[in-house]
C-alpha cells in the first residue's frame, strides 16, 4: 500500500492539497483493508474506510470504490463530477478529469470499461458498458465511448468516431 501511496503523491505533483491525492489516498486504504486477518480487526477499518469514502466523496465530488482496479501512477487531474464504477478496471499511468464517467451501460448488465495503460480520458467523457480500451489511448473531452478503442487511438465526438494516432505524434511523448 506505502508504495503504492507514494507513487500517488508524487503523480499528483507531491502535493497533499490535491483533491485526487486524497481520493487516491482513501482508495488504496480501502483496497488495503481487504488483507487484514482476522476478520474482527478488518471490520473497524472497513467502517473507517466508509466514513473516509463518503468524507472525500462530498468534499470532491469523486466517486472511486475500492472494488474498482486502479493501477499505479492513476491521476485525477481537476476534481469534481467523476463516478466510476467498481466493476471498472485501469492500467497503469492512466488520467482522467472531471465530469468523466466510467460505468455501466444498463444497470442490470454489470460490466464496465477495462481501460489499459497510458490512456488519457478528456473532461466530460463517458465511458459506458463492457468495452476494451487499448493501451495508449486519448479519449477527447466530452466523447462517449460505447465501443472498444484499440491501442494506440483517439476517440472523438458523441457518439466516438475512433482514429489511430499518428505516429510522429507519438515520438518523443512520455505518455
Amino acid at each position: 500500500m506505502f508504495d503504492n501511496v507514494r507513487a500517488d503523491y508524487a503523480a499528483h505533483g507531491r502535493d497533499c492539497g490535491a483533491q485526487g491525492f486524497w481520493v487516491m489516498l482513501v482508495y488504496r486504504f480501502g483496497r488495503w483493508r481487504y488483507g487484514i486477518r482476522p476478520a474482527l480487526l478488518r471490520k473497524p477499518a472497513s467502517l473507517l474506510y466508509k466514513i473516509l469514502y463518503k468524507l472525500v466523496q462530498i468534499l470532491t465530488g469523486i466517486e472511486l470504490p475500492c472494488e474498482a482496479v486502479v493501477g499505479r501512477n492513476f491521476v485525477i487531474d481537476h476534481f469534481g463530477g467523476i463516478i466510476v464504477s467498481g466493476y471498472a478496471r485501469f492500467g497503469d499511468n492512466c488520467r482522467i478529469r472531471n465530469g468523466v464517467v466510467v460505468g455501466l451501460r444498463r444497470v442490470d448488465e454489470p460490466c464496465a470499461p477495462e481501460i489499459g495503460d497510458n490512456v488519457d480520458i478528456g473532461a466530460g467523457a463517458k465511458l459506458l458498458g463492457p468495452i476494451k480500451v487499448g493501451d495508449n489511448v486519448v479519449i477527447g473531452a466530452n466523447a462517449v465511448v460505447l465501443t472498444d478503442v484499440p491501442a494506440n487511438s483517439i476517440a472523438i465526438g458523441v457518439p466516438a468516431i475512433i482514429k489511430p494516432r499518428r505516429v510522429e505524434a507519438l515520438k518523443g511523448v512520455a505518455l
